[in-house]
């Protein structure tokens, strides 16, 4: 999609002094105007050739353009061609932007419970995580978004009781992807950087999935 922009509409959102935009904790969503933590949003840079270039490790040089991570977020801005009128010039984005994000969040999210099972910081199963949420240790509570709601629900108030955050986001067979496995209900994380990364990586996913949004067979325990 050429997300254009003509010079009469650069005056409805202006571009920021640059300084101003990089400075600080904080930065502008294009599509909502909201100012929230860096951490919150989505980061975009314009590459060599005019398009928009995702970048979600927030390292690649440029000026920055920010996103509020919610597939709602992501249709206004193309709509209105907020992320053009930002940068005050013509700027390529995909027509499939969300869905593009959405898989680039999960295969990161994926990547690093790989990476947590590798350095041996992942229980697997209901038991086992109910045992190591009782003895403490957890950084955070994964469960598949299409598990059964009854044994989700029992770890998720263990987990709340404990103070360990949860989230349910990935489906059972993302959840099994790293392990080799068919389908995985219950994961918990170790407390530490992953587990933080982890965090940041899923809420940003949850924006782009609705928790009602799985259907069929409910998956029960896999111990």
């Amino acid at each position: 999609m050429n997300d254009s922009v003509s010079d009469g509409d650069q005056g409805e959102n202006p571009v920021p002094d640059e300084t101003e935009e990089e400075a600080g904790p904080t930065r502008r969503c294009v599509a909502t105007g909201a100012v929230c933590p860096k951490s919150d949003l989505l980061r975009f840079v314009v590459g060599p050739e005019g398009d928009l270039v995702p970048d979600l490790d927030s390292k690649l040089p440029g000026r920055g353009l920010y996103l509020t991570p919610t597939a709602r977020a992501v249709a206004d801005a193309v709509k209105k061609r907020s992320f053009a009128k930002v940068a005050r010039r013509q700027i390529e984005v995909p027509a499939d932007l969300a869905g593009r994000l959405e898989t680039m969040i999960a295969a990161r999210a994926i990547g690093l419970i790989g990476l947590a099972r590798r350095g041996g910081q992942v229980s697997m199963g209901y038991d086992q995580v109910a045992a190591k949420l009782k003895t403490g240790g957890v950084g955070l509570l994964l469960q598949a978004a299409d598990g059964a709601e009854g044994g989700r629900a029992k770890l998720g108030a263990l987990g709340a009781g404990t103070g360990v955050p949860e989230l349910a986001v990935l489906t059972a067979v993302e959840l099994a992807a790293p392990f080799g496995r068919d389908h995985v209900v219950h994961l918990a994380v170790a407390r530490g950087g992953i587990a933080k990364r982890l965090q940041i990586e899923l809420a940003r996913l949850k924006g782009f999935r609705g928790q009602d949004q799985m259907s069929g067979k409910s998956l029960e325990h896999d111990e």
